[in-house]
């Protein structure tokens, strides 16, 4: 996917509003920017353009929040029990980033637990933009094998550090984009550093090896391929996600409803 230079920074406040931006949240709001992209109305169908909470530059949402809060009267309402593929089809979708990190992950041999992974690393960002490796793992941690959401909590972190042992360099996109000027957050230095050192540490790897950094929008892409995994993979809970008692219930609540006033 090619990038509006000046598109993008002017999305931000422009010049003077980048620069006072650390490097980190500058190649956060990138990532970020690229996704909502790659999730806009172009290419997608009206009947979807007409249910979905696409990115739209004409109607903004506060910074730091994911476009479910940008208002829109025209989400369909969830079933009274809804399941993970009903929140990918009703409330994620189109989901392409994150369906074509999974989809990698299938070509590249990775086990289902992986595929999983990656599958579901970048869901959050639909409602909360800044830590979202931490409100990932948070929102997925009752339903998954803990190994899945500690990969999704520390994925966010490892992005930012190369690791030449097992291929993964760091992505050149950000360095095109503002150059080679990174000092990431010290708290991501210490997750990084608390990761490497687990013996878990691979499942939080796998995620960024086989993160789709290109944003192919010409991909097909579907949640099909990946139901099968989700039915053996994924605690569904029979009072459906957020009418449960777990303690990221009130975390599917609001994304079913992002714009109920109390």
């Amino acid at each position: 996917m090619e990038i509006d230079r000046r598109a993008f920074i002017g999305s931000l406040g422009g010049v003077a509003a980048v620069q006072a931006m650390s490097p980190n949240a500058r190649a956060e709001a990138l990532e970020h920017y690229m996704i909502e992209q790659l999730n806009s109305s172009e290419g997608i169908n009206e009947e979807d353009n007409a249910t979905l909470p696409f990115y739209d530059p004409e109607r903004p949402v506060p910074r730091g929040t994911g476009r479910l809060f940008a208002e829109n009267k025209n989400l369909k309402p969830m079933p009274a029990k809804p399941t993970l593929v009903d929140f990918f089809e009703l409330r994620f979708a189109p989901a392409r980033h994150v369906l074509q990190s999974a989809a990698r992950a299938i070509k590249t041999g990775q086990p289902e637990r992986t595929v999983l992974a990656c599958l579901l690393h970048d869901t959050v960002l639909s409602l909360i933009k800044p830590d979202h490796g931490w409100w990932g793992a948070q929102l997925y941690e009752p339903y998954v094998d803990e190994r899945v959401s500690w990969g999704i909590r520390y994925h966010q972190a490892l992005r930012f550090f190369p690791d030449p042992e097992v291929g993964y360099e760091y992505p050149d996109f950000y360095n095109r984009i503002f150059g080679k000027d990174y000092e990431p957050d010290a708290h991501l230095q210490a997750a990084h550093k608390k990761a490497r050192d687990h013996k878990w540490y691979m499942e939080a790897r796998l995620i960024t090896m086989n993160d789709e950094y290109s944003f192919d929008r010409e991909a097909k892409v579907s949640i099909e391929p990946f139901i099968d995994i989700i039915g053996r993979h994924f605690k569904q809970p029979a009072e459906g996600l957020g009418g449960d008692d777990s303690p990221s219930s009130h975390m599917w609540r609001t994304i079913a409803n992002p714009n109920r006033p109390l």
